[in-house]
């Protein structure tokens, strides 16, 4: 099973939101993750204001493991951009662990994404000469950390998703599931808050996607934040936590299924 080190570290605090090896009482103290109060984005356009997104207030602890929802035009693009720092709201507050962050500027915005915000993209966005090692290593040069430090990171990264024995290999050379895992663990690799992921298995058949998101639920039961976008209820039924969004409103708010991807990450080519 992936991540042994970090399953040993596992406790009271991992269910209750916290990092691992924290205190329960540390992770109930904590601020939490994302915090919105009254979040709004409108555009400006020839036939006047288009509410993209109105009024959402809401919630997200520690640790928690979150499934967006929403038909195209919904707000749930929207609403990733925002909680993501890639854009800024016109109305509104939202603090990303503790920290306010929608009156930041661009370049604040950018330094906020990188230290605090792991991203995960449909079609993996990987760089097609570089190997597995030096696309998760990204991240890190825009962080300013040495070369040294930066690929001994990624590889520690590669391990946790398993693919300790891929790290020289191109996209070119690694299959669908495997380049997903190598954009996660280049998510993984700043130790981010959250990791946000869109649409993660859109572009996966049924049995590497239930590998991926066996992968996503146990980098969360070690603690990992994970908010994902899904069009697919069966994804969905992966979550602890569902939050549907139409016509730029929240809808719903419930309890997840949690069902259990119950696949060893390693299974797949």
């Amino acid at each position: 099973m992936i991540l042994p080190a970090k399953a040993l570290q596992q406790s009271q605090a991992a269910s209750a939101g916290g990092l691992p090896g924290e205190s329960a009482s540390n992770a109930r103290a904590r601020p939490p993750v994302i915090q919105l109060k009254g979040l709004s984005r409108s555009y400006r356009t020839g036939a006047g204001d288009v509410h993209a997104l109105s009024d959402i207030t809401l919630v997200v602890q520690a640790g928690e493991f979150v499934a967006i929802m929403g038909p195209s035009g919904s707000g749930k693009s929207t609403f990733m951009n925002l909680v993501g720092c890639l854009d800024s709201p016109t109305a509104g507050s939202y603090l990303l662990a503790g920290e306010p962050v929608e009156r930041l500027s661009g370049n604040a915005l950018a330094a906020i994404r990188n230290r605090r915000i792991g991203f995960v993209f449909q079609q993996f966005n990987l760089l097609g000469r570089a190997s597995a090692l030096e696309n998760v290593a990204m991240p890190l040069v825009y962080a300013g950390i040495g070369k040294r430090e930066r690929l001994r990171r990624a590889e520690q990264a590669l391990h946790e998703v398993g693919l300790g024995d891929r790290l020289h290999h191109t996209p070119a050379q690694l299959s669908g599931g495997q380049q997903q895992r190598v954009a996660i663990a280049r998510a993984l690799v700043n130790h981010p808050a959250i990791i946000l992921a869109d649409e993660p298995t859109g572009a996966l058949d049924s049995k590497t996607s239930l590998s991926v998101m066996s992968l996503l639920q146990a980098l969360n039961r070690n603690g990992q934040t994970v908010l994902y976008v899904t069009h697919e209820a069966d994804v969905a039924a992966f979550a602890k936590r569902i939050i549907s969004f139409r016509d730029g409103r929240l809808q719903e708010d419930r309890p997840g299924p949690d069902r259990d991807a119950a696949m060893n990450t390693r299974d797949f080519a």
